[in-house]
């Protein structure tokens, strides 16, 4: 009899919640079978294997890693013709970087830093945050989206996550709010952005900075708008594993004309050279500067600009790879049973950082510990990011405790990042598929 006929007999014979019963029978069986067809398939191509750490082979010969630059002959050029010139550092290399990245995301001013950290800190200077304020962010990130509250005076307090997308919840920032929050720092985690709209709106409501982490994100986009052009203040990093690198650097954007000018003191020692902004001109001569606020040597030399305006110049083939990877990512795991796979709001076009697979240990006979072992060993190196920010020990001596943000803590237990670089192969590609789905297969409860 098939699934029609049941329909029809209990919509003669029963009513509807029984129909909606057989509905939802008939529709686990249809996915339990499409379940058993994937995993068929994937069993006749590799057959049940014995893991490399418990004896059996690894699925490739060389290692190969999470992340990894991709510097050409034109890069190496481009720093050559700096090192070999008059300007090494406070040329006008940096500028060209600076209206590169303006043209690039669309924002009015760009600021670029030694390093995304120094991003941070300077925009939590620009915002004015001090001894007594608040910021909210996310603890699933890298410490500096925290650490720059703090090197200002103020407090991190941390929002929990969305447990399917992994960026910070509206919701939760919402509930965090007090007479004290000056600022919300929200992360693109993995290079997803963020829910802008909702966010936008409470930092209208309660008149807050708000800043955008987008360590991860440069080239992603909300509602077809490029981030660098959507909060406040944007900061990006180009340490070697990002989208582009400058070896190390970073950049602050922002439409602000006020904010901009901060920026530029806060990065470069609180040192002015323009006449409007000094208190003692006219001045004697060219010679003649001033400092007008308290500074730091944040500044970016000649030759990492030229370094990342030549990584520029590929970056819509860079993000085009990652995003091909990543779409055959999400083909290869949707269907495996013990991995979860990260999910994405429709507003976000993603320039993917990194490919975050999670674990569902309930359905696995093993550890997260165990099976990064067990994929090094099959030479595919992963990494965890990340550990959530509070749970360290310097924050744990401030006072912060673990179950503060439940569903950051949950998603942390099963987290793990593949390899995901423009530069890998095809081949590269599918072993690393052909790990993750070998452990899966064998660790299956």
């Amino acid at each position: 009899m098939s699934a029609q006929d049941v329909e029809l007999l209990y919509l003669k014979d029963s009513g509807k919640e029984e129909l909606q019963e057989v509905r939802k029978a008939e529709k686990r069986r249809q996915e339990k079978e499409r379940r058993t067809v994937s995993n068929t398939v994937f069993q006749e191509e590799y057959p049940m294997e014995l893991p490399a750490i418990l004896g059996g082979t690894p699925v490739r010969e060389d290692k190969i890693f999470y992340g990894r630059q991709w510097v050409n002959e034109d890069d190496i050029e481009a720093v050559r013709k700096v090192l070999e010139g008059p300007y090494i550092t406070c040329g006008p290399k940096v500028s060209e970087a600076e209206r590169r990245l303006e043209s690039y995301t669309g924002a009015k001013h760009a600021v670029v830093v030694n390093s995304g950290t120094s991003a941070l800190h300077c925009a939590c200077i620009a915002a004015g945050i001090g001894e007594g304020d608040e910021v909210i962010t996310t603890p699933i990130t890298f410490a500096a989206s925290a650490n720059c509250v703090l090197y200002c005076g103020g407090t991190p307090v941390f929002a929990d996550i969305d447990p399917e997308t992994y960026n910070i919840d509206p919701d939760s920032i919402r509930a965090h709010i007090t007479p004290r929050t000056k600022a919300v720092i929200a992360v693109d985690f993995t290079g997803q952005v963020v829910r802008v709209k909702e966010i936008r709106e409470i930092c209208d409501e309660f008149g807050l900075i708000f800043i955008e982490d987008a360590a991860h994100s440069i080239g992603s986009a909300y509602n077809g708008v490029k981030v660098g052009n959507l909060a406040d203040m944007t900061c990006f990093s180009f340490h070697p594993v990002k989208t582009v690198t400058a070896g190390e650097g970073g950049a602050i954007l922002t439409n602000s004309d006020e904010l901009y000018n901060k920026l530029v003191l806060a990065h470069a020692h609180g040192i002015t050279h323009d006449e409007e902004q000094m208190e003692d001109a006219p001045h004697e001569g060219v010679w003649y500067y001033e400092q007008i606020s308290l500074g730091y040597n944040y500044r970016m030399t000649d030759f990492q600009a030229a370094l990342l305006m030549s990584q520029m110049d590929r970056i819509d083939d860079f993000i085009a790879r990652r995003r091909e990877i990543v779409k055959r990512y999400d083909e290869a795991f949707a269907d495996v049973e013990g991995i979860i796979v990260q999910k994405e709001i429709p507003n976000s076009y993603t320039s993917r950082h990194l490919y975050i697979i999670r674990l569902d240990l309930d359905k696995l006979k093993c550890t997260r510990r165990e099976f990064f072992d067990a994929m090094s060993a099959e030479n595919v190196q992963c990494q965890v990011h990340y550990v959530p920010v509070y749970w360290f020990p310097y924050y744990r001596h401030l006072g912060y405790e673990k179950g503060m943000c439940p569903n950051a803590e949950e998603v942390y237990k099963g987290i793990m990042s593949i390899p995901l670089y423009p530069r890998m192969s095809d081949k590269d590609v599918e072993d690393t598929i052909h790990a993750v789905r070998k452990l899966a297969e064998y660790y299956r409860k």
